[in-house]
């Protein structure tokens, strides 16, 4: 249906307008510093306005979506717990309601006494979006929204937005860390395979405009569903020596079995799925992470678009489990619909085998080879 892509697009900007406007306005750019120096916070709240931003960002998906496609209602899934207790020790269920004043109201209750912070981040919350996309309206699909599911991450690498840097030089395009690599990603998977069949990546902070010098930004999305291949980017070229790009905190065992295959081209860089875009647009041919430290709101929609270009993401430790035992198949991807085994919390929806993000095959088998 491409009325639910259309959809989760404009659920992207609206949560990326949020995300520019708490850097852009006064009283929202005081709560981010305020978290930034940490003790005036916790004086002040006795919850960080960072949860704040990202719980609100996830509500406003949960119900643009959910309104315009009640089939998904119970299905939307997110990394935040929409729970606060605020200054007089009430529990507060942040949530959308009904018009803005009362959607100031409760977010006041969070943020006692920040009036003008609670009223700027209801009018964007009910804001309506207009995209003017003609390829996107274009589109033509046949998914039948009751068989998917949707997972959110409202803001992927927190730290690197409260942070803020934007002084951070890029590495043959690939920034190490700062505001660039926070993202909004909305992703969809099918209910019953587990099989992510949609994604939408949003970057809220790609560019300043040279005449306003607001921050511009720019979304990408894919579609993996059946035999339909539909991406708003074309696939990178197919590179002989592939560039591989890392966490800072990966191993040295991963970072010196790789290095000889790049020629020395590893790069590093923050956030899970500002990796994965990098490989999406070509600034890397892998992604590699060895540790279980990412989970399937970071993951479905970048690999939703990483599919549609004819790639994949794998648990590194099943592939190379199959490699030692001879298989040099392509290995099972990645899915979403089933939590880890005995663990609790976050944890159930952890990838525990590490992960390779993909577009060429053949950088998959180079890499499963040399680790």
């Amino acid at each position: 249906m491409a009325g639910l892509l259309q959809a989760l697009v404009g659920a992207s900007e609206k949560a990326a307008h949020i995300a520019r406007l708490c850097r852009r306005e006064e009283p929202l750019f005081q709560l981010l510093v305020a978290e930034k120096t940490g003790a005036d916070r916790n004086r002040r709240f006795l919850q960080d306005f960072k949860t704040l931003a990202d719980v609100l960002i996830q509500e406003v998906i949960k119900h643009d979506l959910g309104k315009e496609f009640p089939e998904l209602q119970g299905h939307i899934h997110g990394e935040e717990s929409n729970e606060f207790r605020n200054g007089q020790g009430e529990t507060v269920a942040v949530r959308v309601c009904a018009t803005p004043g009362d959607t100031a109201a409760l977010l006041l209750s969070v943020l006692e006494p920040e009036r003008a912070a609670a009223e700027l981040l209801a009018a964007a919350v009910h804001r309506d979006v207009v995209l003017g996309d003609a390829a996107l309206a274009g589109v033509a699909l046949s998914i039948p929204p009751q068989d998917l599911a949707i997972w959110i991450d409202p803001i992927d690498s927190t730290n690197e937005y409260i942070g803020g840097r934007e002084d951070v030089a890029t590495v043959d395009g690939i920034a190490p860390a700062g505001l660039c690599s926070a993202l909004v990603l909305i992703g969809a998977y099918d209910r019953h395979t587990g099989c992510p069949v949609l994604g939408v990546i949003n970057e809220p902070f790609f560019r300043r405009d040279p005449l306003t010098c607001r921050w511009q930004g720019r979304y990408h999305w894919g579609v993996a569903y059946g035999d339909t291949r539909l991406c708003s980017l074309s696939p990178p070229p197919l590179r002989p020596m592939p560039c591989v790009v890392l966490s800072r905190a990966e191993g040295g065992t991963v970072q010196a079995a790789l290095g000889p295959l790049c020629d020395g081209h590893l790069r590093f860089a923050a956030g899970a799925g500002y990796k994965m875009l990098c490989v999406i647009l070509g600034l890397a041919d892998a992604y590699v992470l060895s540790k279980g430290s990412t989970f399937a709101w970071d993951a479905c929609a970048p690999h939703a678009i990483l599919r549609a270009l004819g790639g994949g993401a794998v648990a590194l430790a099943g592939a190379l489990q199959a490699w030692w035992g001879g298989d040099t198949g392509s290995p099972p991807e990645l899915v979403y619909n089933r939590p880890v085994e005995g663990a609790a919390g976050a944890e159930r929806w952890a990838n525990r085998g590490g992960l390779v993000a993909y577009v060429h095959p053949q950088h998959l088998q180079a890499v499963l080879a040399a680790l």
